[in-house]
C-alpha cells in the first residue's frame, strides 16, 4: 500500500513538538523567556539537554524558527548533504553595522555581493600563493611574540609570571595587522614589545564585536524594535566600531596613494584590495567595502587561535606529562638551535593533537555562525521551513558522550592516527567545529592553522611553563557570559633555549 506523504502542516507540527520549551501558539514564541534568561546561550544549552536523545530541536523566536542541533550526523545532513540550501546568513543588527550594510563575505546573506567578495577573499587574500607571499610577515610576528615573552622573563632566574591571554590575543591582532597594513602597532607600542594603548583598545573592541555578533538581540527577531535598543546591543556596537579611527585613515590614505600613482607596487593585503580593477579598469572595491572587509578579516583571525592556545596551555599545566610530551616532540623535530618554522608543522602531530583537543573541548563560541535555509526542505525526517536559522552547538558536538569517550577530559591522544599520518586542525565530520565546512565554512583555514600552530609551538619551545607559586592547579572554570577561562591564564615562564636563539639577542 502506498503511504501518503505527510503534509507540511503535520511535518512542521512534528518538528515544533520536539522541544518541550517551545510555545508555537504564542506570537512571540520563546522571546519572553529569552529576555529573562541571560546569557542566552547557557539557557539554550540547558534546554537542549532535555532533547539530547533527538539531537535536533526547534525554538521559535518571534516569527523565526531557530533549529538547534547537537548531533554530528544531523549536522552533516545540513552542511554536507544540503549545503546549498543552508548557504545564507541571517540579517541582524550586529552584522549590518559591522559589515557596513552587508558589504563583506562571511557575515552577509547569499547574493551577488557575497559572490563578489568571496571571489576577492579566496583568490586575492587567502590563496596558497598569497599565503606564501606573506610568509616573512608571519615569521616576523612569530619572532616578535618570542622576543616579547623573553623580554619579560630573561632577567629572572626563577622565571616571571606572564599573562598568556594578553600575549596570545595581541599576537593574533599583530599578525593580521601586519599582513593588511604592514605594521605591528597603530601607535608606538611598549619598550618590551608589548601592545600600546591603541592596540589594547583595538583588540578589546574586536572581541566585543565578536561577543555581540548574532547574540540574540531582540530586534533581530522583531525588526521594528531596532532603534529602541531594549537590550543595549546597539549602543555597544556603535561604541566599539569606533575602532575605525585607527584603521580607516590608513585605508583612505592608501587609496589616494594608488589613485595618484604615488604607490605602484603591492606590499600588503591592503595594497591588493585597493589596486584590484574591474573589467573596465576601474577600482573593483569601494572604500566602504575595503574598510568593512578588513574589519571582518580582523575579527575572523583574532579569536580562535588565541582562545585555543590559552585553554590548551591551561589544561597542560594541570597535566604536566602532556606538556612534557609536546615539548619533547618539538625538541625532537626542531631541536633547540633554532625556532619552530612553518615547514615543521607537518611533523608536530602531538602539538596539533593538543590544539585539536582544545578546539573540541573549549570552543571559542557556543554556536557556529548561523546558517539560513533558502528553501523549504526536510532534514532527519523533519520539515525545515524556508528562512529557518540553523545553529550547530559547538559545545554539545565537541562534548557529545555518544561520540567522545570521557568527553570532559583533555586527552590529545584521541586525535593521533594509528598510521602516524599528519594531524589536521579541521574536522570535516563535524564531531566538533574548528573552521566549520561547506560553502560558508571558513576560507582562512590555512592562515588560521598556521597562526594557531605557530603561536602554540613557539610558546612551548621557547619557554618552560609552570603554575604560579601558591597555586595548586590552574582554575579551569568558564566565564559566565562566554566560553573563555573565567580568569585570564597567567603562568611562570623561564627561557629554555640558549640566549642567542631568541630574536634580537
Amino acid at each position: 500500500m502506498t503511504m501518503r506523504k505527510p503534509s507540511r502542516r503535520l511535518s512542521l507540527r512534528r518538528l515544533l513538538s520536539l522541544p518541550s520549551f517551545s510555545n508555537p501558539g504564542h506570537f512571540l514564541g520563546s522571546l519572553p523567556q529569552m529576555l529573562k534568561n541571560k546569557p542566552t546561550f547557557r539557557w539554550l544549552h540547558e534546554l537542549m539537554k532535555r532533547i539530547d536523545h533527538a539531537g535536533i530541536a526547534c525554538l521559535r523566536l518571534g516569527n523565526v524558527h531557530v533549529i538547534l542541533v547537537t548531533c554530528p550526523e544531523i549536522s552533516r545532513e545540513f552542511l554536507k548533504n544540503q549545503d546549498a540550501v543552508f548557504a545564507s546568513r541571517p540579517v541582524s543588527m550586529s552584522t549590518d553595522v559591522t559589515t557596513k550594510g552587508f558589504l563583506t563575505t562571511a557575515l552577509v546573506p547569499l547574493g551577488d555581493q557575497w559572490k563578489k567578495m568571496k571571489k576577492v577573499l579566496v583568490k586575492e587574500l587567502l590563496s596558497s600563493t598569497r599565503h606564501k607571499w606573506l610568509t616573512d610577515k608571519r615569521v616576523e610576528e612569530a619572532d616578535h611574540l618570542v622576543r616579547y615573552v623573553y623580554n619579560q622573563c630573561k632577567a629572572s632566574v626563577d622565571g616571571t609570571i606572564v599573562d598568556i591571554r594578553l600575549a596570545a590575543q595581541q599576537y593574533c591582532g599583530n599578525v593580521p595587522r601586519k599582513l593588511i597594513f604592514n605594521t605591528r602597532f597603530f601607535g608606538k607600542g611598549k619598550e618590551d614589545g608589548g601592545p600600546g594603548v591603541e592596540e589594547e583598545e583595538y583588540v578589546a573592541a574586536l572581541f566585543t564585536i565578536l561577543s555581540h555578533l548574532y547574540s540574540f538581540c531582540i530586534s533581530d527577531y522583531i525588526p521594528w524594535l531596532r532603534g529602541i535598543d531594549i537590550d543595549g546591543h546597539e549602543k555597544v556596537m556603535d561604541k566599539v566600531l569606533g575602532i575605525g579611527k585607527y584603521q580607516d585613515p590608513i585605508i583612505d590614505e592608501r587609496i589616494q596613494q594608488w589613485r595618484h600613482g604615488i604607490k605602484k607596487n603591492a606590499e600588503d593585503l591592503l595594497d591588493i584590495l585597493v589596486s584590484l580593477k574591474d573589467n573596465d579598469g576601474k577600482p573593483l572595491l569601494m572604500a566602504d567595502e575595503i574598510k568593512a572587509q578588513i574589519t571582518e578579516f580582523m575579527i575572523a583571525t583574532v579569536d580562535n587561535p588565541s582562545n585555543v592556545v590559552e585553554w590548551a596551555l591551561a589544561e597542560m599545566l594541570n597535566q604536566p606529562e602532556i606538556l612534557k610530551k609536546a615539548t619533547e616532540e618539538i625538541d625532537k623535530v626542531v631541536g633547540r638551535g633554532r625556532l619552530v618554522e612553518e615547514a615543521d608543522f607537518a611533523r608536530l602531530n602531538y602539538v596539533k593533537a593538543c590544539a585539536r583537543e582544545a578546539f573540541r573541548l573549549h570552543p571559542i563560541a557556543p554556536f557556529n555562525v548561523p546558517h539560513v535555509s533558502v528553501a523549504d526542505t526536510k532534514v532527519a525526517n523533519y520539515f525545515i521551513p524556508k528562512g529557518s536559522h540553523l545553529l550547530l552547538s559547538r559545545v554539545a558536538l565537541g562534548r557529545n558522550p555518544k561520540v567522545w569517550d570521557d568527553p570532559l577530559t583533555f586527552k590529545p591522544e584521541r586525535h593521533l592516527k594509528e598510521d602516524g599520518s599528519p594531524v589536521a586542525l579541521i574536522e570535516p565530520e563535524l564531531r566538533f567545529i574548528s573552521f566549520s565546512t561547506g560553502m560558508r565554512g571558513c576560507k582562512g583555514v590555512q592562515l588560521g592553522t598556521s597562526m594557531t600552530v605557530m603561536l602554540f609551538a613557539r610558546l612551548l619551545q621557547g619557554f618552560s611553563w609552570s603554575i604560579p607559586p601558591g597555586e595548586e592547579a590552574i582554575d579551569l572554570t568558564e566565564a559566565e557570559n562566554s566560553l573563555f577561562l573565567a580568569k585570564p591564564l597567567v603562568a611562570v615562564a623561564k627561557p629554555r633555549l640558549l640566549s642567542e636563539v631568541y630574536p634580537g639577542n
